[in-house]
């Protein structure tokens, strides 16, 4: 039989010897600490100062502040509410009586002359289904320190793919302001990542058709929105000491449900070295830049 050692009960009555009866029960069946109160005030005081009382066995009939006070008192207090609370009563026995201990937030009622067996029960009733609310917290904590876990290391997978990629990343909001910059750009461009935080991407990029450097990111939004990514894009990147970069250039929009752009993804490969190809060479080709000769050209 489980006595559930380490359940914590108060009771609650004005009369030492109601409170031997029930001691000396519980103590024959359970081995739970045993809290108790010879007043509702005295009741407050003790559940307030006491931590992990399980289950409040409270007398309706007590005097200054009944059972009900008390309960609706206990209800109230946010460190208390969430206590079962078994109701004791010799005189209260109809109806009405019982609906209204409900009401002040009672789980159930018991009447004297107390069953043994009864109140056993209904004791063990409640302990069972704490310690099931605990082993589904336990469970629930365990499955989302797991799922904490597998998020961390796939955000850290993540985070290595994209601070060793050899390409250039730029992240940005959809006004075309820099939010994010992978180690690459931030050699590329000469910039620290915190620097790039403050530029738009006008600040760091054209392309040789932009006759304003303001006006690409209308014409950016417009293609984005039709078409969600637009890639191969020969372009240039402008350094911190006012270099040209040539680049190959990708950008793809991040949607929400709505499918309002949230962010653009800009992925630049540096073409520093390679030639660009006439229109009528190389045709089939997957792109219009080659490695010029000092770029990677083997002599026989």
């Amino acid at each position: 039989m489980n006595r559930y050692s380490g359940f914590k009960l108060l009771i609650v009555d004005d009369h030492e010897h109601n409170l031997f009866t029930l001691r000396t029960l519980l103590r024959q069946y359970m081995d739970v600490e045993i809290l108790e109160a010879t007043s509702g005030k005295q009741a407050l005081e003790t559940a307030l100062k006491e931590t992990g009382i399980d289950l409040i066995i409270l007398d309706i009939q007590m005097p200054e502040m009944d059972g009900f006070q008390t309960a609706s008192m206990l209800k109230v207090r946010k460190r208390t509410r969430n206590i079962p609370i078994i109701f004791l009563t010799a005189a209260f026995k109809s109806e009405e009586f019982q609906h209204k201990g409900y009401e002040v937030g009672a789980v159930d009622y018991l009447l004297k002359p107390i069953d043994d067996n009864l109140l056993i029960n209904k004791i063990s009733t409640y302990f069972r289904l704490i310690e099931k609310e605990r082993q589904l917290n336990v469970e629930l904590e365990q499955k989302v320190a797991e799922r904490t876990r597998e998020l961390a290391l796939a955000k850290n997978h993540l985070e290595n793919i994209i601070n060793y990629m050899g390409e250039a990343l730029l992240v940005l909001n959809p006004e075309g302001k820099i939010t994010r910059a992978n180690p690459a750009a931030c050699q590329m461009l000469n910039y620290t990542e915190e620097a790039l935080k403050d530029l738009s991407i006008g600040d760091v990029f054209e392309e040789e058709e932009d006759e304003q450097a303001g006006a690409f990111m209308g014409i950016w939004l417009e293609a984005l929105i039709r078409v969600g990514a637009l890639s191969k894009i020969e372009a240039s990147f402008i350094a911190r000491n006012g270099r040209r970069v040539p680049i190959l250039f990708s950008r793809t929009a991040v949607k929400d449900q709505g499918e309002r752009i949230t962010d653009i993804i800009c992925i630049a490969k540096d073409m520093t070295g390679y030639a660009k190809l006439s229109d009528g060479d190389e045709e089939g080709t997957n792109s219009n830049m080659t490695p010029s000769a000092d770029q990677g050209a083997i002599d026989e």
